[in-house]
């Protein structure tokens, strides 16, 4: 790992931060990227001082902005033309703002636009990397994508906002598998573990039931692990794969998606191919 460059996004708490704190135990190169740049700072030093490991660096995004995103990709592919693996880690929950940014819903604007687009553009450096991994963070909280009301205009619920997110991650998942399959790109998603204590859930005024820990570990098992080397397009309950919601499997469905996607984000076409 100690020859790896490892992007984690959302890195300044929680699951991500834990993620960050034991991969650059291992000496890897490692780009760390939070919303809050004095936050972010902070982080890295702690890092840094932590486990010895100076190769940490910082990049600045609000995920609710699409135009942010755009920007954090060149941020990151002018010092750095490889990457090694990807774990877009970046989330918010049921008690964020209604709206990001943009004026896009927030949950799918950072839970699943952010990555959808970082992803693409980052992928010339993830193709030169290979063979390369995209871990998703995503959640066992699915609800179909509304693709009559995908902004929730007419009936929003935080909750049902960010299933719907999530489950949106699950099938791009799916669909970038497929088109990386011949560049020795793996791509999987995860749900890291229930309710874990995280400043997500507590926003929520949900009782903790696990710590970030085991949803580091988890992160990390799938970006690193040796047995997943050929795994690729498919959705793990922390480190067992499980079954995501049916229409994740609906290709019908994900080809909605990715049309609608490029459209919200401005994307031409998706890189994969």
């Amino acid at each position: 790992m100690n020859l790896q460059t490892i992007l984690i996004t959302g890195a300044t708490d929680g699951v991500g931060k834990c993620a960050a704190i034991d991969i650059a135990k291992k000496d890897a190169c490692l780009l760390l990227h939070g919303r809050n740049k004095e936050k972010l700072n902070k982080v890295i030093e702690e890092i840094k001082s932590l486990t010895g490991n100076q190769n940490i660096e910082g990049f600045v995004a609000d995920f609710s902005s699409m135009n942010d995103v755009r920007q954090l990709s060149k941020d990151v592919l002018a010092t750095h033309d490889k990457i090694d693996v990807l774990i877009n880690n970046a989330g918010v929950g049921f008690a964020a703002s209604r709206y990001g940014k943009d004026g896009t819903e927030l949950r799918l604007a950072v839970n699943y636009l952010a990555p959808f687009l970082l992803t693409n553009l980052l992928l010339p450096a993830i193709k030169k990397g290979a063979p390369s991994r995209i871990v998703n963070v995503s959640s066992a909280g699915q609800s179909p994508v509304n693709f009559d009301d995908i902004m929730m205009e007419k009936n929003f619920d935080a909750v049902t906002a960010y299933c719907q997110s999530k489950l949106a991650l699950i099938m791009f998942t799916f669909d970038l598998a497929g088109e990386l399959k011949e560049y020795n790109i793996t791509v999987n998603a995860l749900h890291p573990g229930t309710y874990l204590d995280t400043n997500m859930v507590r926003n929520a005024n949900i009782a903790p039931q696990g710590t970030p820990q085991s949803g580091a570990d988890a992160e990390i098992f799938l970006a690193t692990s040796p047995e997943f080397k050929n795994v690729s397009g498919k959705y793990f309950n922390v480190k067992k794969e499980a079954k995501a919601n049916a229409q994740a499997y609906d290709a019908k469905a994900r080809k909605q998606l990715k049309e609608l996607s490029l459209q919200l984000t401005g994307l031409k076409e998706t890189v994969g191919k």
